[in-house]
């Protein structure tokens, strides 16, 4: 299908606009009125660089408080109107976004809003212009795209239609299945936006937290394909308010936008599979399938000196399996966990989360997949003899791989040489991969896992810290093999001088924490203290035995527990912009020990960095 974007979406002047949905590949764009009054090009300038780009202009937006008014008022919308039809036949556009009435509207009766709307639907067929009626979520009267398409019924002109935007009829609660009344023909034009499950006036929810699709808590596909099935085969077009958005690069924005109209028409196709209902004309591209990944295959940890980790993994019980054959570069393991230390082209830089590895299923369809979505690739250099890891760079810069899923040590690891054979430990595998998002890139995130790994959203939690709320958005598969915590926290920088609230964290799964934690202490693993005020507050609100609270207490263990199962955990401390976490899952528990970030939080934030004693 084709695809279109409201130049409200983006950052910068008009031109800057145009170019970037052009480089997206975009089929056209909305023409957002505020964008064409600010630009110093002329209509025809701009009608000329859109032909240029190959970009055609598919919306003139909006036209606001057209009906429902008094004779007077018509008059004037009317000499309004004209001058903007005029402007449009300049521009070469024929399609005009008319909202329902905020502001003047004093008349409640659709019969003069219908009469108003067919006078002006005579005089805009004058300029070769249809009018797309739109009902505001919060317009004065008319607020319901079932209402709306009333009123564009009894106008009865074949220049007047509606317009049917996803965020007006989803944020208020209206049932779509109406829009199965509404023939094809007379939907003129399809916006699309995604938002988060908020509670707050529409208006405000509108304007600041639109999202692109698949970001959101909207049922995006179910929406589309009901539009689909009542015959419309115009442009997928986005119209997304956000504040992030228009503060960020317009290349990168539309990149992300175009991604996640890619992955809505996969979604569609999906729920449409087999349904003749959706009109011959529409085709669906699909995507390239992809099962879910069976685990995580690797974490790599990189800095300039990777001792400090070394150390850490060897306290915690993890054994050596090499060094790389060409690369400085060495694999540590346990159970079926593996750490990958780089010291390649790291200078200056202190210990931090570069990468981790997805075991899947089928890696050329992973790959094909990546490449249909447009996913940035990363580049590292493989000699001969060597396994190339296909890989794309995440939003916040996070390199992910994938390889074949297998029971044993994946192929790549043959590389490593030199080192021990692995011995039992406690740790069976990775529980968890936890990433610190820049603000500006975490709905991004959010599509781009799912969009590209079929992960699924799983829960959102907002914890608050000593130093400001962290939100953690989490992803994964929906057996536990996958989980990533997605976390926006303040920029705080420590007197040790690293952004402390923003470390990175890769949690391990035991089958024995305790024993675990007893073994790497008597090696003189340095754990993260926790306050006795949480034993404490831990005996008032559970009913723990005293000898159980008092194990805990010695090991600086921490504990949560639901329903399902328990939970327990303890932290390392900190080295570089990195640490570890070692978990326990008893039971059917599926969450993280959210009420004890706060405690991790604030004792990261007093304590001092080392692994050994």
């Amino acid at each position: 299908m084709k695809t279109s974007i409201a130049t409200v979406c983006l950052s910068g002047t008009l031109r800057d606009k145009l170019a970037a949905a052009a480089a997206a590949g975009f089929d056209g764009v909305e023409l957002f009125e505020p964008d064409l009054v600010a630009a110093p090009e002329s209509p025809e300038e701009i009608r000329a660089l859109a032909e240029r780009l190959g970009l055609g202009l598919d919306l003139y937006q909006p036209m606001r408080d057209v009906e429902g008014v008094s004779p007077a008022e018509f008059s004037r919308v009317l000499r309004r109107a004209e001058a903007k039809f005029s402007l449009m036949q300049r521009l070469g556009m024929d399609t005009v976004l008319c909202c329902s009435n905020v502001a003047t509207a004093t008349i409640d009766d659709d019969a003069v809003s219908a009469a108003q709307l067919r006078t002006l639907g005579e005089l805009a067929a004058g300029y070769g212009v249809r009018i797309a009626y739109e009902a505001l979520a919060w317009g004065r009267f008319v607020d319901d795209y079932r209402r709306a398409w009333r009123i564009v019924q009894q106008a009865d002109h074949p220049a007047v239609g509606v317009c049917l935007d996803s965020f007006h009829v989803l944020s208020r609660g209206h049932d779509p299945a109406g829009i199965a009344d509404i023939p094809g023909e007379r939907i003129l034009f399809l916006q699309l936006a995604d938002a988060p499950a908020l509670s707050m006036d529409v208006l405000s929810w509108s304007r600041h937290h639109r999202l692109f699709p698949g970001e959101g808590a909207f049922d995006l596909a179910d929406f589309t394909r009901r539009v689909l099935d009542a015959g419309y085969s115009g442009p997928l077009s986005l119209e997304v308010f956000n504040d992030t958005f228009r503060q960020t690069d317009p290349v990168r924005t539309a990149r992300q936008a175009r991604r996640s109209l890619r992955w809505l028409e996969d979604a569609v196709a999906a729920r449409a599979h087999g349904d003749a209902a959706i009109s011959a004309d529409v085709a669906l591209e699909r995507l390239t399938p992809v099962a879910p990944p069976r685990g995580f295959d690797f974490v790599e940890v990189t800095a300039e000196d990777t001792s400090s980790v070394e150390q850490l993994l060897q306290l915690a019980g993890f054994t050596p399996r090499g060094k790389h054959r060409t690369k400085a570069v060495t694999l540590w393991s346990a159970g079926r966990a593996r750490v990958i230390l780089n010291e390649q082209h790291a200078r200056d830089l202190a210990p931090h989360l570069s990468a981790f590895g997805l075991a899947v299923d089928d890696p050329e369809a992973q790959s094909a997949r990546a490449r249909e979505l447009e996913a940035p690739q990363a580049y590292r250099r493989t000699y001969a003899q060597e396994h190339s890891l296909p890989a794309v760079v995440a939003p916040d810069g996070t390199q992910v791989y994938w390889a074949p899923a297998s029971a044993g040590d994946p192929e790549w690891a043959e590389e490593f040489e030199h080192g021990d054979p692995p011995h039992p430990s406690p740790v069976v595998g990775i529980d968890h991969v936890s990433l610190t998002q820049p603000w500006q890139v975490v709905d991004e995130s959010v599509l781009f896992y799912p969009a590209v790994f079929g992960l699924t959203p799983m829960s959102r939690t907002d914890v608050a810290g000593p130093r400001g709320l962290v939100q953690s958005r989490v992803l994964g598969t929906t057996d536990g093999a996958v989980r990533i915590p997605l976390n926006v926290a303040p920029p705080i920088v420590s007197e040790r001088g690293l952004a402390g609230a923003a470390d990175q964290h890769v949690a391990f799964r035991c089958d024995d924490v305790v024993t675990l934690a007893r073994e790497a202490r008597r090696r003189g693993l340095q754990v993260l203290p926790i306050p006795e005020n949480y034993y404490d507050d831990l005996a008032a609100r559970t009913d723990l035995r005293a000898d159980r609270i008092a194990l805990l207490r010695s090991l600086d263990l921490v504990y949560d527990r639901d329903e399902e199962g328990e939970y327990l955990h303890f932290y390392t401390q900190t080295v570089g912009q990195v640490f570890f976490e070692f978990v326990e899952r008893v039971g059917g528990y599926e969450g993280f020990g959210a009420g004890n970030a706060p405690v991790r939080l604030a004792a990261q934030g007093s304590a001092p960095v080392g692994v050994a004693s």
